[in-house]
Parts: C-alpha cells; sequence; structure tokens
C-alpha cells in the first residue's frame, strides 16, 4: 500500500491540518498593562464531542469556526492537536442549536517583552475569574514572568475551556479562592 492510500485514515487531532498548541496558562492576581483591543468570545462546547464552537466579536465583525481539539496526552491540557474550520453566519447559527455548555469572556493581548500573554476576563458564571496564557514551543522553555501573573495552573484540568464551561457555582467558587 503506497503512503497515499493509507492518508485517509488519520485519526482525530492527526494529519496535516491538525496544529499542535502547546500553552502555559496562569491565574492573574494584579492589574496587567494596556493591552489590545478587547475581543468578545462566546464559545460553546459540543455536549458529547470534543468540538467547540467559537464567535469572536470585535464592534461590529464577527469571526466563527468549529475547532476540535484532541489532547496530546489524556490527563494533561498541555498540549492538544488543534483543527480549525472556519464558517459562514448561517453555519454557526445552526451548529449553535446544537446542546453544548457556553463560556463567555473577553479577550486581550498583552505584550511582555518579546512575549505575549493572551489574558482571558471571563463573565457569566465564571465571573470574577481571569487567566493568562501564552504560547510556548516547549513547557522548559523560560518565561520571565510579570508581577500581576499568578499561580501556574497549565497542568491542571479545572482550568481547560470545557471544564470551565461545564463547572458548577461550587465548583468555580472553589476555583475563585484560588485566586
Amino acid at each position: 500500500m503506497t503512503q497515499g492510500a493509507a492518508d485517509w485514515r488519520r485519526q482525530p487531532g492527526a494529519g496535516r491540518y491538525a496544529k499542535a498548541e502547546r500553552e502555559r496558562r496562569f491565574l492573574v492576581r494584579g492589574r496587567p498593562p494596556k493591552v489590545s483591543e478587547p475581543r468578545r468570545i462566546e464559545d460553546r462546547y459540543l455536549d458529547g464531542t470534543r468540538l467547540r464552537l467559537r464567535h469572536v466579536r470585535v464592534g461590529d465583525e464577527s469571526v466563527f469556526k468549529l475547532t476540535q481539539k484532541v489532547r496530546l496526552s489524556e490527563d494533561d491540557p498541555f498540549e492538544v492537536a488543534l483543527t480549525n474550520v472556519y464558517l459562514e453566519a448561517g453555519e454557526y447559527d445552526r451548529l449553535s442549536q446544537l446542546p453544548a455548555a457556553v463560556v463567555c469572556k473577553t479577550r486581550s493581548v498583552c505584550p511582555v517583552g518579546p512575549h505575549r500573554f493572551v489574558l482571558d476576563k471571563f463573565h457569566g458564571h465564571l465571573q470574577g475569574l481571569c487567566l493568562a496564557e501564552i504560547e510556548v514551543a516547549d513547557l522548559a522553555e523560560e518565561l520571565t514572568l510579570p508581577e500581576w501573573i499568578g499561580t501556574e495552573v497549565t497542568h491542571d484540568d479545572r482550568f481547560s475551556g470545557g471544564s470551565l464551561a461545564r463547572a458548577s457555582a461550587e465548583q468555580v467558587a472553589r476555583l475563585l479562592r484560588l485566586v
């Protein structure tokens, strides 16, 4: 069998369209400096799947996408294979009818030296939670952390998007006490 003939049997998270994403995640404990124009994000984690439906808004402009996130390690949210499909508004509207757990947040970018931290300020049932994320090539990569960065929660699954979307009020209260 030739290599090309075997390509059709790829597993989720594999293949040329899947991109490895490695992020370190931190609680934000102070006030970050001036950041980029904020984007409003609604993430819908579709029930029973590894799919996320995302609506990003800046002013009157919107971007819609469907993302599959496949963990490269079963028990660690640090590294995932990410595959995105960009959607039209009608496609998003149709898919948004599927049952899902929802997270709403405001995202901005904060440059710190050579790094760019993404800041997510959560709304709704996660009000009061703010996380900073940074994409890294390697977990051992040296980072100079600003004073407003708190505890690292990179390997804590409770702070992954899907877990946050499904967190109960009691679970959220416990997470907020960590801040």
